[in-house]
């Protein structure tokens, strides 16, 4: 039975992700983690202060309770002014308070979880919506696979104009009662309508397949800097390798950063032995290294990259770019070249601090600019993906020119 779509239904869940994406953008301004200096989240970070404290605050504190005209805020909201007036006064927009509620909604985000079809949704160099779904989703065990085109979503019609955000959210629900979506999708030739229910989805970091269109050609996107990645991205690489291409493609386009060691290990696959990073703080520097064993040192590759593309991401793709390894196409990135340390406070709220800044193998500083990619390209105003097209025509003519 088809359920029918009303407005209000359709942007339900639009403003449902505009909310998630707020709290995104706080995630995204962080980016860059590095494991092991983040406290216990249940004590509060203990920082020496001035034995003298802050007499000042206390001092118009005083003055308030004498003669201000309206009520007050509460003492906790007052507190949290403060905090936020000192963290401005640093001049570093990385470093910021987050209250309770949204300090809980970040690392919801940052767990990687769901509710939903489980599916990553790209778009091809024609503007379709592309399926792909993760292994053991709802959306595999409907009977969806690999590269089935999205027609449609409760019988409303997915067209170029469509946004991608938009689809995104309509793919995204409340896990209750069998909720879930009517999809129409073009398949092997075929035309099908089918009902997919929403389940909890833990996100994959990377995901990987052969492309469509250039069978020598494999296709790693990495969506994030976790725990996981390196395990998950050596798996990939290994079974493109089975499959005997060519030719890889590195996407890092919308990853917003991640954790530290993780992305060494990963640029470890791409790279032999180089530096991967200088990293500096208030009275050091280190400086990490590439490891030896990495599945993808020689094929031939190239890094796709946009103006989302941030932190650890940023780290990798100059790693590979500064070691000669591969090219950067699409816009210039993030520019998000330092380090933050999380502090969760006693009330549930939290600090980003800014602890250090990093510098790709040829010393260019990230943070505030960003880096310039090989190939600049403007993004397709419908959505078509001119980037992996470019990236494809790009190693096509490397590939002619070995083998002549």
């Amino acid at each position: 039975m088809k359920t029918t779509t009303t407005k209000s239904s359709v942007l339900r869940p639009i403003i449902t992700g505009t909310i998630a994406g707020i709290i995104l953008a706080l995630v995204f301004a962080a980016g860059f983690y590095v494991r092991g200096l983040l406290p216990d989240p249940t004590t509060v970070s203990s920082v020496p202060v001035d034995e003298a404290g802050y007499p000042l605050l206390d001092e118009v504190q005083g003055l308030i309770d004498r003669i201000y005209l309206r009520d007050q805020p509460d003492y906790i909201e007052r507190q949290y002014g403060a905090i936020q007036g000192m963290l401005t006064s640093l001049g570093d927009t990385n470093t910021f308070f987050i209250p309770p509620p949204v300090a809980q909604s970040e690392a919801d985000v940052l767990a990687g979880t769901y509710g939903g079809i489980g599916v990553l949704v790209n778009r091809n160099e024609a503007g379709e919506f592309v399926l792909y779904p993760f292994p053991d989703a709802p959306a595999a065990a409907a009977g969806i696979l690999d590269g089935a085109i999205l027609l449609a979503i409760d019988d409303e019609s997915i067209t170029l104009e469509t946004p991608p955000d938009a689809v995104d959210q309509l793919l995204r629900g409340a896990v209750r009662n069998d909720n879930g979506v009517n999809l129409t999708i073009r398949q092997n030739d075929e035309e099908r309508t089918l009902f997919v229910v929403f389940d909890v989805i833990n996100v994959p970091s990377v995901v990987w397949r052969v492309l469509e269109e250039n069978n020598n050609v494999g296709y790693v996107q990495i969506l994030r800097f976790t725990s996981r990645t390196p395990d998950e991205l050596t798996t990939g690489l290994s079974e493109l390798n089975d499959a005997n291409i060519d030719a890889l493609i590195l996407d890092l386009r919308g990853n917003s950063g991640g954790l530290l060691t993780e992305s060494i290990e990963v640029a470890s696959q791409f790279i032999n032995n180089g530096v991967v990073i200088y990293q500096v703080t208030a009275d050091d520097e280190e400086t990490f290294n590439a490891t030896d064993g990495g599945f993808a040192t020689e094929i031939p590759l190239v890094v796709l990259v946009n103006n989302r593309t941030a932190s650890a991401a940023e780290l990798v793709a100059g790693a590979i770019r500064d070691n000669d390894r591969a090219i950067l196409i699409g816009q210039q990135t993030f520019g998000k070249g330092t380090v933050q340390q999380i502090f969760t406070l006693s009330d549930g709220s939290s600090v980003h601090i800014t602890s250090a800044e990093w510098f790709t193998p040829d010393r260019t500083p990230i943070a505030g600019v960003g880096l310039e990619p090989d190939i600049a390209m403007i993004p397709d105003e419908n959505g078509r993906d001119v980037e992996l097209g470019e990236a494809l025509r790009y190693l096509q003519t490397e590939l002619n020119s070995e083998t002549e």
